[in-house]
């Protein structure tokens, strides 16, 4: 009997920019105007806690709305490919059995590049019965947040770039 079921939930976009591009932007990423700039109706506050900005290691703290509330995350960075990838997850070993990975790939197109957010969560089969209408809601949330974000992401960079 499987213990535990595994939902990734993925959002990708065209972006008419080099892959650098968007690398660099979430790079950029290292303070509350920065952080809020990408989604200005739900990212409220960044800030780094340990390490140096981007880095293997490194843990950041952010607080973002979901679902109309207001969560506070903190994420430590496990892998950083330059202009191709950053994944990222909770610091908390227990968090990380139900969180294990969130990502961000950037790949090469005819136009520019593909943006793909993926974020990965574990749900046991007694918490997902007991709270299945609002898992649904909660996942419907971030869904939604996800497309916002590389919409956002798509606007702000291809503005940038007729400039």
């Amino acid at each position: 009997m499987k213990l535990f079921e595994d939902i990734v939930l993925t959002d990708s976009v065209e972006i008419a920019v080099p892959p650098e591009k968007v690398f660099d932007f979430l790079l950029g990423i290292v303070d509350d105007a920065s952080y809020r700039a990408w989604h200005p109706d739900d990212h409220v506050a960044f800030r780094w806690i340990g390490g140096t900005p981007w880095e293997e290691g490194s843990v950041a703290h952010a607080e973002e709305y979901l679902h109309g509330r207001l969560h506070k995350l903190k994420f430590r960075v496990d892998k950083v490919v330059p202009k191709r990838e950053i994944v990222y997850a909770p610091p908390s070993r227990i968090l990380r059995i139900f969180f294990p990975e969130n990502r961000f790939e950037i790949r090469p197109s005819e136009r520019g590049c593909i943006f793909t957010a993926r974020g990965h969560f574990r749900f046991g089969r007694i918490a997902k019965a007991l709270a299945k209408g609002k898992l649904e809601i909660g996942l419907t949330s971030v869904r939604k947040h996800m497309k916002e974000e590389g919409e956002n992401l798509k606007r702000i960079l291809e503005m940038e770039a007729t400039r």
